[in-house]
């Protein structure tokens, strides 16, 4: 959520902010704005919108010659979507401006005070606060104010930070919010995510929480709360800025779901080595997984439909109890945990704030922590005590696939180590449950052959309001996600029901022409949920069934059958998730929705 970009260099700043604002349209945003020095003053350029208002209301930065700014793409929080609410803020006198991503949790009672000093507030945001804050802690030392000023706040923030007197310079600061440092000869910059950075520089190092950043045109230094000098290494990021394009491709879905093969390749390859799990990051010993008791898997949206994936399959292998849990619900339930607990943390971007405070709940209470995340480097990869990196590459559409499909694999990876170390698995269901995770590449490539079928058929459906997709065991699992993917990207209202609840109320939803969507491809299983599928058919409904060819089901019992390959049982939920995935994509596409930025929805959620 939100987006920041910084920088100060040798060449005009605002084109290589509205670049890099560009780059991060995908976080999610309503408005955006720039700030740069011009005349002596600082300069702010923001309107309520899509990025192009601001490029054509500054003449796409051609009219600054400023080599230092900052800007910032807004998710409405504190205060509706509107140009006074934009960011950047200023101070009452100008003498500060500030951009900001997080939540300042104290920012009535500092507002408050502000106001009884004099101050005029301008917009309804938490962030108006800071910038006054500033102007009323400055002492004329910029870091010194900074310092300050930072000492006061409660809550999550990155800020982006420029001062009237010091024009040559800007300071940063991060707490529970992503923010990354650029350097290169033609200047340093800081920024939410990487692609912001890659048309300027490579070359990266990565924030702590309680950490401030100075930049100017030749140096980074970074320091902690106390004033100390912080060394830190300079990483090279591998993957360049084509990586963050669409390819030609029409949306960045679509070329990511294209994508899924590769990521799964290089997702699985190196931890299956000569026949045998190699989790890098991972060194949990059969002596400690023999004390643990429960494992708690925790998540939010998709990747906590991982979780639900997981649950399943670790209790299968494992026999181990597993309980998949919302982030933003375990934080507060009080959780039964302890030094016999371990607990999987699943976030693509690292930075999911209530599944890192959850993380930070777990080890309070003495539980082994161990996150599966896509970012080197986040704040969740920095803090749990085991790791396991997805290396699916940037994933840039709202809508995650190829993330979901990597934590998918190595939740599987996962449970099969704890299960062999475990000894509840001998070596040939290893050896053969790893050739089936080592196929699924080649598997999700045949599927995705099928994409024109899954098109066409999408336009059937495109125009429908409501859908269902029903499940059983690991069919349910998938169902949550598939449901997920229609509702966010069309608009569609969607729901996921375990089928064999329907009989239990949701039946009384089906009536003639009622859209839904059958999964099933758990064999033992198939029997069970045609007979579901028999009952909305019964009632009128227009149903898909997801299956396997080799299941058995004829096509009359239903209107229209996507068969798919079969692997292990265990597995199919990364064969079941693709054609759904299309399908979702496809009827978004024929209903004309912003499909990779999709309204009120940012791609990582770094506030409450």
């Amino acid at each position: 959520m939100c987006g920041i970009v910084g920088f100060t260099g040798k060449k005009p700043a605002a084109p290589i902010l509205l670049e890099g604002l560009a780059r991060l349209e995908y976080r999610g945003y309503d408005s955006a704005g720039i700030a740069v020095f011009k005349n002596d003053k600082i300069s702010v350029k923001k309107s309520c919108g899509k990025l192009q208002m601001l490029r054509d209301l500054i003449n796409d930065g051609v009219d600054f010659d400023s080599t230092v700014g900052i800007g910032h793409t807004r998710w409405a929080t504190h205060g509706k979507p509107s140009d006074e609410n934009s960011h950047p803020h200023r101070s009452q006198s100008g003498l500060f401006a500030i951009v900001h991503n997080g939540i300042i949790e104290n920012y009535a009672s500092l507002r408050k005070t502000l106001k009884k000093k004099g101050y005029t507030f301008l917009s309804e945001t938490d962030t108006e606060v800071v910038a006054h804050l500033l102007e009323e802690n400055y002492t004329g030392d910029f870091f010194e104010t900074v310092s300050k000023t930072i000492a006061m706040l409660e809550g999550s923030y990155a800020l982006g930070i420029l001062c009237k007197n010091n024009p040559d310079e800007m300071y940063a600061v991060r707490k529970s919010s992503p923010l990354i440092v650029g350097l290169s000869d033609e200047g340093n910059m800081v920024a939410s995510d990487i692609p912001a950075i890659l048309p300027v520089t490579r070359k990266i190092c990565y924030l702590n929480d309680n950490e401030i950043v100075h930049l100017t045109a030749d140096s980074v230094e970074i320091f902690d709360m106390d004033k100390n000098k912080i060394e830190r290494e300079v990483k090279t990021v591998e993957w360049d800025v084509s990586a963050a394009e669409k390819g030609g491709y029409e949306h960045f879905m679509i070329k990511e779901i294209m994508e899924q093969p590769k990521a799964l390749r290089e997702t699985i390859a190196p931890r299956i080595k000569d026949g045998q799990i190699h989790l890098d990051g991972i060194n949990l010993t059969k002596e400690q997984l023999e004390k643990v008791q429960r494992i708690n898997i925790i998540a939010c949206g998709s990747a906590y439909h991982v979780g639900v994936v997981g649950k399943y399959v670790i209790e299968q292998m494992c026999r181990i109890p597993v309980f998949a849990e919302i982030a933003s619900e375990f934080r507060y339930a009080d959780p039964i945990i302890d030094e016999n607990s371990l607990v999987i943390i699943i976030s693509q971007s690292g930075e999911t704030a209530d599944t890192l405070e959850a993380l930070r709940v777990a080890k309070k209470q003495g539980a082994t922590t161990l996150a599966i995340v896509n970012v080197v480097g986040s704040s969740i990869a920095n803090e749990a005590q085991h790791v396991l990196y997805t290396w699916a590459g940037p994933e840039i559409s709202v809508a995650t696939t190829k993330a979901y499909s990597t934590q998918l694999a190595l939740m599987y990876l996962i449970s099969l180590d704890i299960a062999q170390k475990l000894g509840r698995v001998d070596d040939k269901y290893v050896g053969k449950m790893l050739s089936s995770i080592e196929a699924l590449p080649e598997k999700v490539e045949k599927i995705l052959k099928i994409a024109p079928e899954i098109e066409e058929m999408a336009q059937r459906y495109a125009y429908l309001e409501h859908a269902y997709f029903l499940g059983r065991n690991l069919d349910y699992a998938v169902a949550l996600e598939a449901s997920l993917k229609l509702k966010e990207i069309s608009y569609i209202h969607s729901e996921a029901y375990a089928a064999g609840e329907l009989k239990h109320g949701t039946i009384s939803l089906i009536e003639t022409g009622t859209f839904v969507v059958g999964l099933a491809c758990t064999e033992r299983l198939v029997a069970k949920t045609m007979s579901n599928i028999k009952e909305v058919k019964a009632r009128g409904a227009e149903v898909l069934l997801l299956t396997c060819e080799d299941y058995g089901v004829h096509s009359e019992e239903v209107d229209h059958i996507l068969d798919i390959p079969t692997t292990h049982e265990l597995l199919m939920p990364s064969l079941e998730v693709v054609p759904l995935q299309l399908l979702g994509y496809y009827i978004a596409k024929a209903r004309n929705c912003d499909i990779d930025k999709p309204r009120n929805l940012a791609k990582s959620v770094t506030v409450e």
